[in-house]
């Protein structure tokens, strides 16, 4: 969508025709010289130079629209809409811990994975308020709730492992945090996805942290990021150089469908293909409230070029009117 954010310097589009209007109303005078008689001038041809006389003020009035279109800043993007919908509020829970680095899915590791699956989500829940919750052995709020779902996407993308020092596996913090975000939530149904590939070896108890949830009636769905088949981890050997051994997942599925049961949710791994759409038949079950999606566009300036161009038209006109189109006197 084309716009322009002053639009009442469009008014100065006259400025040009005007221009040209006083100048062949009111052409300013020239030499003469007198002879008794031109008719052995009558024809003889005009000159290149006589048949341009007049173009320096045809630029000059060119430039003034250019210019007028320019300080009228056109914009370029689309329009502000307000979509009314029905949808949940949930909090995406996300490991970032240094297990998440194996390479289950060659050749993407277990976090590109997970934030695959987060993103494809979030791409299919259009009218849902989504938040965004990082852990390892800590647990900290990435993006509270929101509909702005590009920047959330944005968000995810930008997630990536947590330092060395905080590396753990911290589930019932991450389910804590997610609770207390989303707790005092007035709409009808609060989910919190949980993906992680790994057990709880950091912070509260996960199944303490499902009755908090529960307290305030919110779903947890645990999604499993992981290959039970294992997969070929590197390992550097001082006799043998580098050699590949299996490394086999450990997953503490009895506790993930524990937290399911006990918030009302289900456990689900993501190398199911059909895992996400089993989340989403289940939350689309879910008792829905009325969102207001209010999107805004950021317009991008585009009078660079006018206000350019004007300038190049008014400098050419000046150079010609005083160079090779100069009238003497």
């Amino acid at each position: 969508m084309l716009r322009f954010a002053d639009p009442w310097f469009l008014f100065a589009l006259l400025a040009g025709p005007m221009l040209l209007f006083l100048f062949y109303r009111y052409r300013p005078g020239r030499a003469k010289l007198k002879f008794s008689d031109l008719s052995p001038l009558a024809s003889s041809p005009k000159s290149f130079r006589v048949k341009i006389a007049d173009l320096p003020v045809w630029l000059i009035a060119a430039a003034l629209c250019l210019l007028s279109v320019g300080l009228a800043r056109p914009q370029y993007g689309e329009k502000r809409e307000e979509i009314s919908g029905q949808g949940v509020d949930m909090i995406v829970a996300l490991d970032t811990s240094w297990s998440m680095r194996g390479r289950d899915f060659e050749p993407k590791n277990r976090l590109e994975v997970a934030k695959q699956v987060v993103k494809e989500f979030i791409l299919k829940r259009p009218y849902d308020r989504i938040g965004l919750v990082v852990f390892s052995a800590i647990a900290f709020t990435h993006s509270p709730l929101t509909t702005d779902h590009q920047i959330l996407l944005n968000f995810v993308d930008r997630v990536t492992f947590c330092r060395k020092e905080h590396d753990g596996t911290a589930i019932g913090n991450a389910i804590a945090v997610s609770a207390d975000r989303i707790r005092n939530s007035k709409a009808k149904s609060k989910v919190i996805i949980l993906v992680t590939d790994g057990e709880n070896n950091r912070g509260i108890d996960p199944r303490q942290a499902a009755e908090i949830a529960k307290t305030f009636n919110i779903k947890v769905y645990p999604i499993g990021i992981y290959n039970p088949a294992g997969f070929m981890q590197p390992v550097d050997d001082l006799i043998f150089g580098t050699r590949y051994v299996v490394s086999m997942p450990q997953v503490d599925e009895s506790m993930m469908n524990q937290i399911g049961e006990t918030t009302g949710g289900k456990y689900f791994r993501a190398v199911d293909p059909q895992a996400l759409e089993k989340v989403f038949a289940d939350i689309d079950k879910l008792e829905k409230s009325k969102v207001e999606v209010k999107r805004y566009y950021r317009y991008t300036e585009r009078f660079t070029a006018w206000v350019i161009a004007g300038l190049v038209l008014i400098l050419l006109g000046l150079s010609l009117s005083e160079t090779y189109l100069r009238r003497i006197p």
